[in-house]
């Protein structure tokens, strides 16, 4: 009998708490998928670099553990308050208060399993979808198969069972314990007001909004202990402030009748006092959550940009090497050990950069941007033959230089800048006026690339007599120069550094591809992972609470009909009950975030971004995203309620 009672009540639960079920569903699927990539040889394999994936799974998978342990605990503490008269029923009716809890216990252990089972099937595809990406990321060919891996289950199921045991245990334990009326009058339990007198409430009120800004003060400022300290204070702001503020308004309100009694206000603030009134600690939580949210969101697209431009910046040759011995059998060494090994070379150009008589363009960008880090201690010029080779043999399109002229390749972050300089140059008794500017990926932000962020392009003649800076040998290859191949290389360059004064600059662009695909499978993918699940959990805790409401809703929402209020008023009213309260954990939590996506975003070296426009861009898609699954929460809310509780005419 109580088998079948479990069973019966497992149905009606997952339907009554849908939001609740299919965001666990997620949660497992998440898991799994994620604890897939561990234990995945062909993904262990794409790079030695990867050896670090384990720990760094394994460290955010305990953290979603505990936010998913949470929402399982509230949750299963909620249904709990919600079912307590049915339960007590039951022990009125002559089941023992350890049959009631065993019921309790079995009914949420079948959907948890239930959740499991369908999120690992669910898992499954999730998996498929960040093996794709990291394949591609890594250039290799991805096929489709559909694979179970026992361990990443097992360790999933761990994961689980620590979760659902533990808040479940306690519940059981509560139930075991509790006398029959503590049982029927539990669901009239509360969190209760924090604080009852007004000036303490006006005081905690101040304090909080002080520590909140000095929060962000704190936060800004990069170093690691003003950045704690600062994390602190957002919290103590975030709790301070919902406890004083939820319990504050009833009192704002009570002090200004003319805005209590305006339109529907007082219909509005009579539904959403009750309810802040007494989810000042819940509210700051769930603010908390999506603080955390959008920076782990913001910080995954900020890190993204930063490994899809730190490719193109190092450079964009198959394999570059810059040195400062000019001498021309420089990189004699480097021809043979890329024909031992193998390496096709499809064109390839060796080149001088050299050094103009001044820094007069070096010197306008530092006095008109900040943040510029100057490599040379003059302009650093190119030959027009050997830019027209380079261009050629990068596939860019064709230009023509002006013998007359100098003309301009940077990086995109100084174009604007550089287009408005229009001063002519001297170099080497030529005179040389301003021309074009090109933009193109060209190798500008290393020590011994093309320039630093900017190269003056000028006819070959004027180049005769200037000094030279270093000496490049740029390839483009028919296969990657990676593995075995590359790291001859550098072991070669690293033993003629130690025996001259001489050193070489090596980059294979394979080699920093694999580089940046290791770091964006350690970084992105976590902070991903970790911000997708803490939107969801705190979007399920807040549309539990409103759908909890129903029965509420539906009784005042009849009796406002029997005063005469029409459907659309009460739609209306609906509406700002619900934009009011789904607003005010997402608030504070846009205040925090964004500033500190844009520091971070400013915190990158100059050219990393290619404008602010990039950054703007990130900071709105992050708001996208988290807008885009918080809005699928509201509106499962709304459109159940609307249609349950608002009358047909």
């Amino acid at each position: 009998m109580l088998s079948k009672l479990s069973l019966r009540n497992a149905k009606r639960q997952a339907r009554d708490y849908l939001v609740y079920f299919i965001t666990i569903v997620l949660a497992a699927a998440l898991i799994y998928a994620f604890n897939c990539l561990l234990f995945s040889n062909e993904i262990k394999e794409l790079s030695a670099l990867l050896d670090s994936l384990l720990v760094v799974i394994v460290l955010t998978s305990l953290v979603v553990v505990c936010i998913i342990g949470w929402l399982v605990f509230y949750t299963t503490r909620f249904m709990l308050m919600r079912r307590s008269r049915e339960l007590g029923t039951y022990i009125l009716i002559g089941l023992e208060n350890k049959q009631v809890a065993r019921l309790f216990f079995l009914e949420n252990l079948v959907v948890g399993g239930i959740a499991f089972v369908l999120g690992v099937l669910f898992g499954n595809l999730i998996y498929q979808a960040l093996r794709a990406i990291l394949l591609s990321l890594f250039h290799k060919t991805y096929s489709f198969g559909f694979s179970f891996s026992i361990g990443a289950m097992l360790l999933s199921l761990g994961y689980f069972a620590v979760i659902y045991l533990f808040a479940l245990l306690k519940s059981r334990r509560s139930i075991s314990k509790m006398k029959i009326c503590e049982l029927i009058h539990m669901d009239r339990q509360n969190e209760g007001e924090v604080i009852q007198k007004e000036r303490t409430r006006r005081q905690v009120f101040t304090v909080s909004i002080v520590f909140g800004i000095a929060g962000m003060v704190l936060l800004l400022i990069p170093n690691l202990l003003t950045g704690l300290l600062g994390a602190f204070f957002l919290i103590a702001f975030l709790y301070g402030f919902f406890i004083s503020f939820s319990s504050g308004v009833p009192e704002f309100f009570n002090r200004r009748p003319e805005k209590k009694y305006k339109g529907h206000t007082l219909l509005i603030f009579r539904t959403l006092s009750a309810k802040l009134a007494t989810m000042g600690v819940v509210m700051a939580t769930i603010s908390l959550l999506f603080t955390g949210t959008l920076i782990a969101e913001g910080s995954g697209m900020v890190f993204d940009a930063l490994f899809q431009g730190r490719t193109k910046q190092t450079t964009c040759f198959d394999l570059f090497i810059g040195s400062r011995d000019t001498s021309e059998g420089t990189f004699d060494q480097y021809y043979t050990m890329l024909d031992n090994a193998g390496i096709p070379v499809r064109d390839s150009h060796r080149y001088d950069v050299y050094l103009a008589d001044n820094a007069q363009m070096t010197e306008y960008i530092m006095a008109n941007m900040s943040g510029y880090f100057r490599d040379f201690d003059q302009d650093t010029l190119l030959r027009a033959s050997d830019y027209t080779a380079l261009r050629a043999m990068l596939g860019y399109q064709t230009v023509d230089i002006p013998t007359d002229r100098y003309t301009i390749h940077c990086m995109p972050f100084v174009k604007r800048l550089l287009a408005s300089y229009g001063q002519p140059l001297e170099i080497g008794g030529y005179t040389l006026t301003s021309g074009d500017i090109y933009t193109e990926s060209f190798t500008q932000s290393l020590w011994d690339g093309n320039g630093s962020s900017f190269i003056l392009v000028v006819p070959d003649e004027v180049l005769d007599n200037q000094p030279v800076s270093h000496s490049i040998y740029a390839a483009m290859t028919s296969q990657p120069v990676i593995g075995t191949a590359f790291q001859e290389i550098k072991d070669y360059k690293e033993v003629k550094y130690a025996s001259t004064e001489v050193y070489d600059t090596v980059f294979s662009k394979a080699d920093i591809e694999a580089e940046n695909a290791s770091l964006y499978a350690l970084i992105v993918f976590p902070l991903y992972y970790l911000a997708l699940v803490l939107t969801m959990v705190a979007a399920t805790i807040l549309t539990i609470q409103q759908l909890s409401e129903t029965e509420h809703y539906t009784r005042q929402f009849q009796l406002l009909h029997k005063l005469g209020m029409d459907r659309g008023e009460l739609s209306r009213t609906l509406r700002n009950q619900f934009a009011i309260f789904y607003a005010m954990p997402a608030i504070p939590a846009l205040i925090i975030s964004v500033p500190f996506i844009t520091s971070l975003g400013n915190a990158l070296d100059a050219g990393t971004l290619s404008g602010p426009g990039q950054l703007i861009g990130i900071v709105f898609l992050t708001l996208g995203l988290f807008f885009a699954i918080y809005l699928v929460y509201i509106l499962v809310a709304y459109t159940s309620l609307k249609r349950n509780v608002l009358p047909d005419t």
